[in-house]
């Protein structure tokens, strides 16, 4: 589609502050431009959640200190106060209203499939990137990455054959001791289902999010949602749809917020899977229904959210080909293939 935001590819690689001071300076224009004046930056970093981010990130040092590294080289890439930038990297743990959208496919059987619609804030369309992450001493990856923010809270896939997509949960009434997108981030460092899910079974004092894992090699499709002190793992053995609210997660006495996008999305994907459409970017390309859409394109949509890019991961037992489509893009940007 002429015209349609393009999707950009960068490549980060060295110590965690040097994967993150990459990150940063490909973000950092979008995030100056876009990101500072929004209302969405203003609530997170006002002086009233400073505690509250101070907590996490002291939890982040003492677990992963290697992800606080890389968001302090992060901060130094974006040119901005770390505290400002860990409070954005916190957004999700801080409000249950953050611009975090997406829907999610799973597709169970020899060969499980995963796809995903990345949404976020519409401005931030022809700003986001892919980014082929070698970091030392652990797997390398390629994440789908905003400015501003670390991987591991969208989609990815590793050099382990790891597929890893991500919905926003939005409970209510967490106290988080480490930020929900560090453990997203995390995760990108396992090499097996079995260790993410032990990773998540570890730590869940956090904000809410749904995960969608799969690995080259393993035949498992798994449905992980995690928060506010819990975690609950499905293996996934029918086709599924997954918005952005839990389907399975023991919730806290507060429960979570269902925005009607959210509600509509997951009736509409059940629905089409119901009518045997299996075609997974059938699915995420989807705008008819009753409700709002799946693929999102309105300026006034009242999450605040739009779809920017369209990701299809094939796993089998040699690996894991995948690809991406920008937003408004029928044909694929970037496409690539991991090999075990």
């Amino acid at each position: 589609m002429t015209g349609a935001p393009e999707l950009g590819r960068i490549t980060a690689r060295g110590t965690p502050r040097e994967v993150g001071r990459a990150l940063g300076e490909a973000g950092r224009a979008a995030v100056h431009q876009v990101l500072l004046g929004a209302p969405y930056w203003q609530a997170v970093t006002a002086p009233a959640h400073r505690a509250a981010v101070a907590r996490m990130g002291e939890g982040l040092r003492a677990r992963f200190p290697a992800i606080h590294e890389e968001m302090e080289g992060l901060a130094e890439g974006l040119a901005l106060p770390f505290e400002h930038v860990l409070a954005w990297n916190c957004r999700g743990d801080l409000v249950s209203n953050a611009p975090d959208g997406c829907t999610t496919v799973l597709l169970p059987g020899a060969e499980p499939v995963i796809a995903h619609n990345e949404d976020g804030l519409p401005g931030l369309a022809g700003h986001v990137f892919l980014a082929d992450v070698t970091p030392e001493g652990a797997p390398g990856f390629t994440s789908f990455c905003y400015p501003g923010s670390i991987p591991g809270h969208t989609f990815a896939v590793t050099g382990a054959g790891l597929v890893q997509a991500v919905n926003n949960i939005r409970l209510r009434g967490v106290v988080a001791g480490v930020p929900r997108m560090a453990l997203g981030r995390a995760a990108l460092g396992c090499q097996s289902l079995d260790e993410a899910v032990a990773h998540f079974k570890a730590n869940n004092d956090s904000g809410g999010f749904h995960m969608a894992f799969a690995q080259a090699g393993d035949t498992r499709l798994l449905s992980v949602e995690y928060g506010g002190g819990a975690v609950s793992v499905v293996e996934v053995d029918e086709p599924q749809v997954h918005a952005n609210h839990a389907l399975h997660l023991r919730l806290g006495p507060e429960g979570q917020s269902i925005t009607r996008s959210s509600a509509h999305r997951q009736a509409r994907g059940t629905a089409l899977l119901a009518e045997e459409v299996r075609d997974p970017l059938a699915i995420l390309r989807d705008t008819d229904g009753p409700g709002l859409p799946i693929f999102r394109t309105a300026p006034d949509d009242p999450d605040d959210e739009n779809t920017m890019a369209t990701a299809v991961f094939r796993i089998h037992g040699a690996g894991v080909d995948w690809e991406v489509r920008a937003q408004g893009r029928t044909e694929m940007v970037h496409a690539g293939k991991v090999v075990r």
